[in-house]
């Protein structure tokens, strides 16, 4: 392995306690910048190294004094009460039973008649304001009800303390910190306020070089129960975005009425696997707006003085969606992000619009993970396999860490393998020289409400964790974070009103009724009508879990001719269906063993005459092929990421797409390996994305060039020009 053959491209971590252990690291691991973190304090004696310096500022608290002189501009969020059952002709709801009330409080500053709502969940209507008031003694509404109808009140609280800096305290066991109001900055004392704040930190910390908004204004959903546990977290989530002041402007930008509603969205806030409303995009786009125009003051701001300024993609992000139409318009220089895996680092290294991307590598380095039973460097070995292959295809500019360096250099082994992980994205970067890695010559689209405004953020609830309901679905993008491809993403409309046609392959995955299969779009004659089109002239499609799903006219996959398969829902058992296997196929010629579907559907069955079942589980299918017209689909019941389902998935987008004879163009045999070319330069890199020793042959344009061998976790670089 080549070591330490560049340096630069790395920041660490540092604290106050840590100046000569940081000094050896940054030497050792060939640093260029340094930083501070949440609950750390950057050493004045670090200030004079050559590295640029990273600050963490931030814009909604640490700042108490402020917040407790203004208690009408702390933040805010919509909550929604526990669903309650009327049993006579009165009810009364209290409204923070269930949340924590060191983090939330009822503002009673603002008419509740006006910015709150009582529900009847039984019939959907809304409670007129004559037939429910606030005792705020109580802290319960009381309602006029009907007998055994259900109800619920949405209700704005202030945040009293900050989400994220509650997390920490609870996460890392803090005793002493104080709890960290957090301010609107939206509105205009504060605003004002944190504005001649921002120049007066700049003025007196000239020696800090980047100044790292964490992040800006509004942050993600995430709401803790009365016992300090999460309650909800919806890391896309606006429901902590809102205030009287934000939407009596939205009402005169969209023109009608605001509704807590369309926040609460029937207690599921709107979660990114709801279909988004029309009223909720129109608060997301003026939200998007305003939000980026107040985050380019700012950053102007940071400009005047010369120094850069970056954003922390979390933490306070609403409004600052980097794929969203006005996220360029802020002005950023960089943006850094944390990668948990290949989706996760493609969210940050697709970022357009600013001067540099970082991805901050997992573990961080808290006491979660460096602790008795933990496995730092296992966790950083699993999350280094799974960002590299995203990085060869789409890489971000530097790395970096965040935590307590402490817990880090005192691990036996660890820094070791940092070393490691450094050394290879240095690499990386030294044989790209900038150039892109080859790709297929054609696009493949991902197909969902949402498109390119959550791009690779489909199917996840919360930034690379794991859920049992969304893996089988989320490794369909993972697969596709590192294969040679370019990816868009599409909506609904966008399919409708015709797409790029370099897009050969569109994929539809995700769960019936969820934003990514799609729902009642789909008894849209416009939309089917458009897919099916662009498979009978030759395009692919490739549907996972319940691809086209809603239950309309006699089936429930609607696009079921052109996926050669339905789902029973017991509705049509008494049709006889007669599926067999058929094994042989290009798409699992490489597959040694049985294949994993995840969670999978059941009974799923073949329909057709032109279908063939490559898996079946019982007599149910999960792996279907179809011909339709002179275009092809492939279905499959649920996609984990795994290296075999990776390649899989490369066969069925190449089958999909009639391109089976380029496929090896550049290949390499063994599924656990895969191959990134660099044609400018001449290089290609073979990694080994297992921690075993793999043989692989190499094929070029088709003919075997080189049978290799590669030690576990290997990224073996090749001149393929000069050597083969």
């Amino acid at each position: 392995m080549e070591m330490q053959t560049m340096s630069g491209r790395l920041t660490l971590p540092t604290d106050v306690d840590m100046v000569e252990e940081t000094i050896r690291l940054k030497n050792l691991l060939g640093a260029d910048a340094l930083r501070d973190c949440d609950g750390t304090d950057m050493p004045e004696a670090l200030l004079s190294q050559d590295a640029k310096i990273y600050a963490t500022y931030y814009t909604t608290r640490k700042d108490n004094a402020w917040a407790e002189a203004n208690p009408e501009e702390i933040q805010q969020e919509y909550l929604i009460s526990d669903r309650v059952t009327a049993r006579n002709t009165s009810l009364r709801i209290r409204l923070m039973k269930g949340f924590h009330t060191q983090q939330l409080k009822v503002n009673t500053l603002d008419d509740p008649k006006r910015w709150w709502e009582v529900m009847d969940r039984t019939t959907g209507e809304v409670v007129p304001t004559d037939r429910w008031q606030y005792d705020e003694a109580a802290g319960e509404v009381i309602i006029d009800t009907v007998p055994y109808h259900q109800y619920t009140v949405s209700f704005l609280a202030f945040l009293i303390w900050d989400p994220v800096h509650m997390y920490n305290f609870i996460t890392n066991d803090w005793k002493d910190a104080p709890h960290q109001l957090t301010y609107d900055v939206r509105q205009p004392k504060t605003q004002a306020y944190v504005k001649e704040k921002l120049k007066h930190w700049c003025e007196e910390n000239p020696r800090v070089d980047v100044v790292r908004f964490t992040t800006f204004f509004h942050q993600f959903t995430l709401t803790f129960d009365d016992q300090k546990r999460e309650k909800y977290v919806e890391w896309f989530g606006y429901s902590a975005s809102v205030s009287p002041y934000i939407l009596e402007q939205f009402e005169k930008w969209a023109g009608y009425p605001f509704r807590p509603e369309y926040i609460v969205d029937e207690g599921y806030h709107n979660s990114i696997f709801r279909s988004p409303s029309k009223e909720f995009l129109d608060f997301v786009k003026f939200q998007q707006i305003e939000v980026s125009k107040l985050a380019k003051e700012l950053v102007d701001i940071v400009h005047s003085y010369g120094k850069e300024a970056m954003m922390f993609l979390g933490d306070h992000w609403i409004g600052t969606e980097p794929f969203g139409e006005r996220f360029a318009d802020i002005g950023l220089d960089a943006v850094v992000g944390s990668v948990g895996d290949g989706v996760t680092l493609r969210m940050i290294s697709d970022i357009q619009g600013v001067n540099y991307t970082e991805g901050r590598l997992l573990p961080y380095f808290f006491p979660d993970v460096f602790t008795e039973g933990g496995d730092p460097i296992g966790e950083a070995k699993d999350n280094w396999l799974k960002a590299r292959r995203a990085i060869l295809r789409s890489p971000v500019d530097r790395i970096g860490y965040g935590g307590y360096l402490k817990l880090a250099s005192e691990w036996p082994g660890f820094i070791d393998q940092i070393g490691h992980v450094v050394d290879e994205f240095r690499q990386i970067h030294r044989h790209m020289q900038g150039s892109k890695s080859y790709t297929a010559p054609f696009k493949v689209a991902v197909l969902n409400s949402w498109g390119n405004l959550r791009r690779w953020m489909a199917n996840q609830v919360h930034h690379a964790l794991w859920y049992r309901e969304i893996y089988s679905y989320v490794g369909v993008l993972e697969a596709l974070s590192g294969m040679p491809l370019d990816v868009e993403f599409i909506t609904f409309e966008e399919m409708k009103e015709g797409i790029d046609p370099a897009i050969r392959v569109i994929i539809n995955a995700g769960d019936a009724y969820t934003a990514f299969s799609g729902g009642d779009v789909w008894k849209d004659p416009a939309l089917v009508c458009a897919l099916r089109r662009f498979v009978d002239e030759g395009g692919g499609f490739i549907g996972v879990g319940e691809p086209t799903a809603c239950q309309y006219q006699g089936r429930f996959f609607q696009l079921s001719d052109v996926l050669g398969v339905d789902r029973e829902l017991g509705f049509s058992l008494s049709t006889d269906k007669y599926n067999e296997l058929n094994r042989e196929h290009f798409i699992l010629e490489d597959v040694k063993g049985e294949v994993d579907f995840g969670e999978g559907k059941s009974r799923i069955y073949a329909q057709g005459e032109h279908y063939q079942i490559l898996n079946m589980d019982g007599q149910y299918s999960r792996l279907v092929v179809n011909a339709y017209g002179q275009g092809r689909s492939v279905y499959f019941s649920g996609l984990p990421y795994s290296p075999q389902n990776c390649r899989i998935l490369l066969r069925a987008i190449y089958y999909a797409a009639h391109r089976e004879e380029e496929m090896k163009k550049y290949y390499v045999s063994d599924v656990e390996t895969e191959i990134a070319v660099f044609e400018k330069t001449g290089m290609l890199a073979v990694i080994n994305n297992t921690q075993e020793a793999k043989e692989t042959d190499l094929y070029i344009e088709g003919d075997l060039k080189a049978k290799l061998t590669l030690s576990p976790m290997e990224l073996k670089w090749i001149n393929y020009k000069e050597e083969l």
